[in-house]
């Protein structure tokens, strides 16, 4: 039980820290901390997290880092539904909190994209691009790919653990700097369904993308590392 409450706090962490400096912090005239200000508490909230529970669940805090796992040998099936579980409601209880918050200041919207920190597509949002479904999904796919070979090269046995953590948060600060303007970055289906279940309408009709692609890509991610870059420990 304790590996799914370090998936619970962990995931709640992460929404509650980089989706609440996106509703929150983003946007304050003159101060406000902006894209760069958002990536990066994005990354934080797992760097920190993955010091301080990763020890006791493997730090994934993402279905789509289980699945890669799983695709890479690393995790075991049976546990893909306790942790995914563990996830999604981490996440949403986050999303609550928020949602509590915006409407003590009577600030909680539901219009416009990216409304509560969501993710789209097909939709203008930022500087007024309006991103295709195939552009969406091919973003979410290879960024998400490229976050599974960095997770599971700096945790391989060969690296330094030590800075796992470290590589991680700034890979996943480095994906927001790329992709925030395109899907409002997802690369983690937990994180897209908590903010999604609170907006609904659009946000929830294309919920599926923010699924399918992600998992896809940490499927094709963890397979990658799997059978061409991991180190063989009995070379031929």
């Amino acid at each position: 039980m304790k590996k799914y409450f370090a998936e619970f706090f962990g995931t709640f962490w992460l929404v509650l820290g980089g989706c609440g400096s996106a509703v929150f912090a983003a946007g304050i005239p003159e101060v406000g901390i902006g894209l760069l200000g958002v990536s990066l508490a994005f990354g934080l909230t797992v760097l920190t997290m993955a010091y301080a529970v990763g020890h006791i669940s493997g730090g994934h805090f993402n279905p789509a880092v289980s699945f890669g796992l799983f695709a890479s040998g690393r995790f075991e099936a049976k546990q893909l539904l306790p942790y995914i579980g563990s996830q999604v409601l981490g996440a949403t209880a986050a999303a609550a909190v928020l949602y509590f918050i915006l409407s003590g200041a009577d600030a909680f919207s539901r219009e416009g994209p990216g409304a509560f920190a969501t993710n789209f597509y097909e939709m203008p949002g930022y500087a007024g691009r309006s991103f295709s479904l195939a552009a969406a999904f091919t973003a979410e796919f290879v960024l998400t790919a490229f976050f599974l070979i960095v997770i599971l090269g700096a945790t391989d046995k060969y690296a330094n653990g030590k800075f796992a953590g470290v590589a991680i948060g700034l890979a996943l600060t480095l994906i927001h700097l790329i992709s925030i303007p395109i899907t409002n970055t997802s690369v983690n289906p937990a994180r897209s369904t908590s903010q999604a279940l609170f907006v609904q309408g659009e946000a929830l009709g294309q919920l599926w993308l923010f699924w399918v692609a992600p998992i896809a890509g940490a499927v094709v991610g963890g397979l990658i590392y799997r059978y061409l870059l991991q180190k063989d420990d009995n070379p031929e």
